[in-house]
């Protein structure tokens, strides 16, 4: 995934209201329990063995490798507390929106006679609902880091650049590098 799909992930896990299971055991038996009981569904998500997930399980293994370890953080952190998820995903996209702060390369198409330049800006800007559920509904339909992006500057471009209609009319605008960018459920 882009910077601006991890982003939406990144915002997705802040809502969480319990953190993470800390020990190696603890998320295996999430992540076997997630499986309804099948340790080597566990395995093949985490491209493991079987019997290293049994090991896990009993305690015989206490500290996974540096890349076992992260992706078991990643497989906990996909399957963690749906139902928040969910209920913050649908409230963001119904009623409050998300906040975007970026620092990025915006390209301008504008009236004659201003600048097209493009110029490196650090904004912070609450975008509507609407924008939210587009960029959650693109990211459900697995849509690539582009359209993601032309999401993010459609609602930066009518929120942030025209103030929603009040001027600037015949203005678009382009992300065209993104130096970061960090979302959050409002």
């Amino acid at each position: 995934m882009g910077i601006l799909g991890d982003s939406l992930e990144k915002a997705e896990a802040n809502t969480f209201t319990r953190p993470l299971p800390k020990s190696a055991q603890a998320q295996m038996r999430f992540l076997v329990k997630s499986e309804k009981g099948s340790t080597k569904a566990v395995a093949e998500r985490l491209g493991t063995t079987q019997r290293t997930v049994e090991r896990y399980l009993k305690g015989q293994f206490k500290r996974p490798r540096k890349d076992l370890a992260a992706r078991l953080v990643a497989e906990v952190g996909k399957s963690w507390q749906p139902k928040v998820r969910e209920r913050a995903k649908q409230q963001a996209a119904s009623t409050t929106g998300i906040v975007i702060e970026t620092r990025a390369r915006f390209g301008f198409t504008a009236a004659p006679g201003t600048t097209d330049d493009s110029r490196l800006r650090l904004i912070t800007q609450h975008l509507p609902p609407a924008y939210a559920s587009r960029l959650f509904e693109a990211q459900a339909e697995g849509a690539t880091e582009q359209q993601l992006q032309r999401i993010a500057a459609e609602g930066l471009q009518e929120e942030y650049f025209k103030d929603r209609g009040r001027r600037a009319p015949g203005l678009h605008v382009e992300l065209t590098d993104i130096d970061y960018v960090e979302l959050d459920y409002r």
